[in-house]
């Protein structure tokens, strides 16, 4: 990787890290549902200026943002609304990996491999233990139960993204732009009946500048910018050499929630934490070591 490209990496690690603090700001101004639209919305209207319609069927913009856009951040930004510390919740969604796993095996009927049992393994040890170190100064059970669904609503978007994949169609950034134009509808509707109209017109009328560079940020800098130059990236590497990449987000977030918002971590949870990790890490360089070992011993046993 050139030092540009990976100047871009650390850029979009930085970016996705921070994403969570800024969420948190947002909520300050917003309820989670409005909030949720009115990214989307700025998405769609902004992004499709720059990126080009894909050629990808309507019906799977729907199969593709439902999940991945709309379930994934409603429990998302509802979960740091109910007591999710946003630090926290950059890691523990990325159980996503770890959902689309199991997904993949039911829905797609993918062989779940030796090492991806075991990462599965020590990842639920892991997200165990932050679950049941939660307490009221800290992280919410709700708070904590909501990641989670967004982590699998996160994975499901993915198994649509196979799908889409296996139709021959692309699912890359123009396909995430344009079909922003879907999540604003259920999230608009389920703001008027959850969060109530007059909720909506209190925070129209009084929108504050920290809310609108919120949404900025989750929709210009997150969304558009983020995902164009991860993008990029998949497009001049092989995605086994990027993906991994992905394992920064939650230690930036982690660091900048602790900074930023003066978060604290637990002792079991840094534990739990280690756990996710090496969860995370066994499923995507598993593989890959147990045939480093394999090779190994059949170099002994020749000699």
């Amino acid at each position: 990787m050139t030092p540009k490209d990976l100047l871009l990496a650390v850029f979009i690690i930085v970016v996705w890290g921070v994403n969570f603090v800024v969420i948190a700001w947002g909520l300050e101004g917003m309820p989670p549902l409005l909030m949720g639209g009115l990214r989307f919305l700025l998405v769609a209207s902004v992004g499709s200026l720059f990126f080009k319609r894909p050629n990808t069927p309507i019906k799977w913009w729907f199969a593709y943002a439902l999940p991945i856009s709309f379930l994934q951040f409603a429990f998302l930004f509802s979960a740091l609304a109910f007591g999710m510390p946003a630090g926290l919740a950059s890691l523990v969604l990325q159980s996503q990996a770890l959902f689309t796993l199991i997904f993949a095996s039911f829905l797609l009927h993918e062989n779940i491999k030796s090492h991806q049992i075991l990462a599965l393994v020590i990842a639920a040890l892991g997200l165990s233990l932050i679950a049941i170190s939660q307490d009221n100064q800290n992280m919410t059970a709700i708070g904590f139960a909501l990641t989670l669904a967004g982590a699998a609503g996160w994975a499901l978007g993915n198994i649509s993204a196979r799908k889409i994949s296996q139709k021959g169609y692309t699912s890359n950034v123009n396909l995430v732009i344009w079909s922003a134009w879907i999540p604003p509808i259920p999230f608009f509707i389920f703001s008027y009946f959850f969060e109530g109209p007059e909720v909506i017109y209190q925070t129209l009328t009084n929108f504050s500048m920290q809310s609108w560079w919120a949404l900025v940020y989750l929709a210009a800098v997150a969304t558009i910018m983020g995902y164009g130059l991860w993008g990029y990236l998949l497009g001049r590497y092989p995605a086994a050499q990027i993906a991994p990449l992905t394992l920064g987000v939650p230690l930036v977030g982690l660091t900048a929630a602790s900074i930023l918002l003066s978060e604290e971590i637990t002792t079991p949870q840094w534990l739990g934490i280690t756990l996710v990790l090496l969860g995370l890490l066994t499923n995507i360089f598993g593989l890959k070591l147990k045939k480093l070992l394999n090779a190994k011993r059949k170099i002994v046993k020749e000699h």
